[in-house]
């Protein structure tokens, strides 16, 4: 006995349309959750811990500061380098002048700012009770006057960054929840218009399996389409957000948004396979009386 493959006016399009849409705004949460991410991660790389210098410090004296802080295993690294990076106090009065255009000798008469250690430190390291204990070990250095580094706004950073994954893996799982019981509701109302030819089937013979095959089948292939289709969606979305937002190529890479599309090319066939399975079998159990 050969497949049923001709289902009448099972209206494929409106479920792999509806399966699509669902796709694609679980696609864009999990993008926007990806670039969030990626947006704070970039925002602490460039978060500096400032280790200002004794006045009239000697040479020496500096280049003791510097040994001492290199050891720091909080202290971010490039290759065998550790990222600190020296700032005189002659170059931080030149770049005071250059952005404020205020002559400080005019009022002061003398230079108010210090020689100085800019320091990178590794994401790991960057919350506050990481970063009160590097203040404390900076300090403890001869020759250090003072640590200090930016405290209000790592705290804001930390604190907004995980209110916003709570936020979007909420949204993500309401789109998710949303997009099964959409697509059942979808399905079962598609399958109505079927339940005469199912029970057709039955009365002659058909097994349930061959019964289930051919809607089955359409569920998979239709699950696919829809991932392929909001994942091109997608892409295309990204793309054109690049053109209109300056900088946002700097929070994106071709890793990230290969993950979106492995999840919504598996996504799709696996919710198009279930549903079509749950809503099939509703009507190969329901009695007579019941299809009317």
């Amino acid at each position: 006995m050969k497949s049923n493959k001709k289902l009448g006016n099972y209206p494929g399009i409106l479920i792999t349309a509806s399966l699509t849409v669902a796709l694609f705004l679980i696609g864009l949460c999990g993008w926007v959750a990806f670039s969030s991410k990626l947006l704070i991660k970039y925002i602490k790389q460039n978060i500096e811990v400032q280790a200002y210098l004794d006045r009239n410090i000697s040479l020496g004296k500096i280049d003791s500061v510097k040994n001492t802080l290199q050891s720091f295993h909080e202290i971010e690294k490039l290759g065998d380098s550790s990222q600190i990076n020296f700032i005189s106090s002659i170059s931080a009065a030149e770049k005071f002048l250059a952005e404020t255009n205020e002559d400080y000798k005019t009022i002061l008469g003398d230079n108010p700012f210090r020689n100085a250690f800019n320091l990178k430190i590794k994401e790991e390291f960057l919350s506050e009770g990481h970063l009160t204990i590097l203040k404390q070990k900076i300090e403890s250095i001869p020759g250090v006057y003072e640590a200090d580094y930016a405290k209000d706004f790592v705290t804001g950073i930390t604190e907004n960054a995980n209110k916003a994954y709570l936020v979007l893996s909420a949204i993500v799982l309401i789109f998710l929840i949303a997009t099964i019981l959409l697509i059942n509701n979808t399905i079962k109302l598609a399958l109505y218009s079927q339940r005469f030819i199912i029970r057709t089937m039955q009365l002659v013979g058909a097994t349930n399996a061959f019964i289930q095959k051919p809607f089955i089948g359409k569920g998979l292939i239709q699950g696919l389409i829809a991932g392929i289709v909001a994942s091109a969606l997608i892409l295309i979305t990204q793309q054109l957000a690049l053109r209109s937002l300056e900088g946002l190529s700097i929070i994106q890479n071709q890793q990230m948004m290969i993950y979106i599309v492995i999840i919504l090319l598996i996504l799709g066939p696996i919710i198009g396979l279930i549903s079509t399975f749950q809503s099939i079998n509703k009507y190969l159990n329901v009695d007579l009386d019941d299809l009317y």
